[in-house]
């Protein structure tokens, strides 16, 4: 097990081996009002459409509601017969052949405190979802894949105790009977992803060619002042040895369109959402500032890892 690195030399290197970048543009959705949409899924096909599923809320509060979205000209158009999910920072996968979304389910226990945990639908289509499963209180960023044996991959991220303020676990699961809070909570965690202080997770899980498995996250820190900074990460994880490449930052705020942020604090925010695979490239989809949703086009940084 190697030292982890800090935010500081991962952004060094990251300088050093900036990736190249095709383009970036905002994301603009219409059909809720004032609204802010943010910390978005990559598209993905639900009948016979593309939709992307976007956390909204106002400016002033965090009471989000997953809503999804259609492409119309140039802007994402509210599908007002779709169900409207109390959750945070949504993604999407397909295991069965089912439609699996996931998101951040916030308890709130008197005035003050929160309590939040996975909440995870399932369906056909987005129109039949129905609530499947909640993961453990406390948990964030827990993430699912269907391998091509039909196993699944889990991706968790414990807090507190051995998680600290947020680092990765995995599971892989036989099936999806099998998904339980007992899995999640006993997954073996990364202990060298992250140093004190300083935390991330999974935010997108994607098969290379050579059966490593590609995972997009973030990670993040608090600088003296309170401010949180996040950047996008990435690094691949060998399923026969557990073994994993080291954390490599792929983007961070100063890389997509200036904005406005949700607070001062979260001025430097980027999270990744998912991303899409293409022969030209890697197209980053992501929330940023805690106010908006923009997609980047990079260099394909797996492609390093498939040769």
């Amino acid at each position: 097990m190697g030292h982890p690195k800090d935010c500081i030399e991962l952004l060094e290197r990251y300088e050093k081996a900036h990736p190249r970048y095709h383009s970036v543009e905002k994301l603009h959705f219409t059909g809720v009002g004032r609204r802010d949409v943010y910390n978005i899924t990559a598209p993905f096909c639900d009948e016979n459409r593309l939709v992307i599923a976007g956390r909204v809320e106002t400016r002033k509060s965090e009471d989000s509601i997953v809503v999804f979205f259609e492409k119309r000209d140039r802007q994402w158009q509210r599908i007002h017969h779709l169900p409207v999910l109390p959750l945070q920072d949504p993604f999407v996968t397909r295991i069965g052949g089912h439609l699996i979304l996931g998101g951040v389910k916030i308890h709130k226990i008197g005035t003050m405190q929160r309590i939040w945990r996975m909440a995870f639908y399932s369906g056909k289509t987005l129109r039949s979802l129905n609530l499947f499963f909640e993961g453990p209180k406390g948990m964030k960023d827990v993430r699912l894949k269907q391998l091509s044996d039909g196993r699944i991959l889990v991706l968790t991220r414990p807090q507190l105790g051995k998680g600290g303020r947020g680092k990765i676990g995995y599971c892989v699961l036989d099936t999806m009977d099998q998904l339980s809070n007992r899995k999640l909570i006993e997954a073996p965690i990364f202990m060298d992803q992250f140093t004190k202080g300083e935390w991330g997770g999974a935010n997108d899980i994607h098969i290379l060619k050579n059966g490593l498995i590609g995972v997009i996250g973030h990670i993040a820190e608090f600088d003296g002042k309170g401010c949180r900074h996040y950047y996008s990460m990435l690094f691949t994880l060998d399923l026969k040895t557990g073994r994993h490449t080291p954390l490599e930052i792929i983007a961070t705020r100063k890389d997509f369109l200036n904005g406005p942020a949700k607070r001062s604090d979260l001025k430097d925010v980027v999270f990744s959402g998912g991303a899409i695979r293409t022969h030209s490239g890697l197209i980053l989809y992501a929330g940023t500032s805690d106010t908006e949703a923009q997609r980047l086009v990079m260099d394909d940084p797996f492609l390093k890892y498939e040769s």
